[in-house]
């Protein structure tokens, strides 16, 4: 029988804990790198939008749907989808987003309304234009949440006998797979293939094609990565395919028919950015 040595995870998810409990706070690391990732995206939208001479005050709004967007919809997502049995039975708790509880596949949908809506109220420019755009900066914010989910030792992996198998001793002390980790690095390359097709090959002027690819990678890579994660709730044991595969699914699907649907219309001649020098 093999022997592997497993690493050992019991950080400790507070941010400086003896400097904050004196004032009575307790932040973690993972409220740290959740905002971070706002913060870098603001940085990079600043700088596409300085790219096509568009208005650099609209960084300033993007970041505030965007952050609208992402939140409530993570937080109804996860009721939603997720916990809807108990949050029926306490409607009051729904918005405590303090208290634990936030679903990627709910702040996929929130962002895409709340660009629609910033779209219209705005840029006057197609709600695909800012999709395309946003989702560059989503991908690299998701490598920083789920290192924030590690840290917090929460969303692990299921049990493991391979070399790199964590054991979250906060949580048990099975070898698992350290798949908050796997989503991280993935999100990251993910990010920087749509950071490559923006600026290296202005996949940018084709409307849609970058968003459609966002959607394939990343919930493509997200439903793989579900058959090594832990089930997080006890209704998805019995499920062929978890909850996160299934909401996976038709954004992938979706994510196709935005690719097709930038090719087909740049092969007819029409469907690109051709008004990148002022804003519309």
């Amino acid at each position: 029988m093999l022997h592997f040595t497993q690493i050992h995870w019991d950080f400790d998810p507070r941010f400086f804990p003896a400097l904050f409990e004196s004032i009575g706070l307790e932040p973690r690391w993972y409220g740290l790198l959740f905002a971070a990732g706002f913060l870098v995206g603001f940085r990079l939208i600043k700088k596409i939008l300085i790219r096509e001479n568009m208005p650099e005050d609209w960084a300033d709004s993007l970041l505030l749907y965007v952050m609208a967007g992402t939140v409530l919809g993570a937080r109804l997502g996860h009721v939603f989808f997720y916990d809807w049995a108990y949050y029926s039975q306490n409607l009051n708790e729904i918005l405590m987003i303090w208290k634990g509880g936030l679903a990627s596949h709910g702040a996929a949908v929130g962002n895409i309304i709340a660009l629609w809506l910033w779209s219209k109220k705005v840029s006057k420019k197609p709600v695909l234009w800012a999709l395309d755009r946003v989702v560059i900066t989503i991908a690299l914010a998701g490598s920083f949440i789920r290192l924030g989910n590690f840290l917090n030792s929460e969303i692990i992996g299921s049990p493991t006998n391979l070399p790199w198998a964590v054991v979250f001793k906060r949580v048990d002390l099975i070898p698992r797979h350290p798949s908050q980790i796997y989503e991280s690095i993935g999100y990251l390359i993910i990010f920087l293939l749509l950071y490559i097709a923006y600026f290296k090959f202005n996949k940018g002027k084709l409307q849609g094609y970058i968003f459609g690819a966002f959607l394939i990678l990343i919930f493509g890579f997200r439903f793989i990565i579900e058959f090594v994660k832990a089930e997080q709730k006890a209704f998805e044991v019995e499920m062929t395919l978890n909850m996160g595969q299934w909401l996976s699914i038709p954004l992938v699907l979706a994510g196709i028919f935005f690719l097709w649907r930038s090719k087909r219309i740049a092969e007819a001649g029409g469907g690109s950015d051709q008004n990148t020098s002022t804003a519309s």
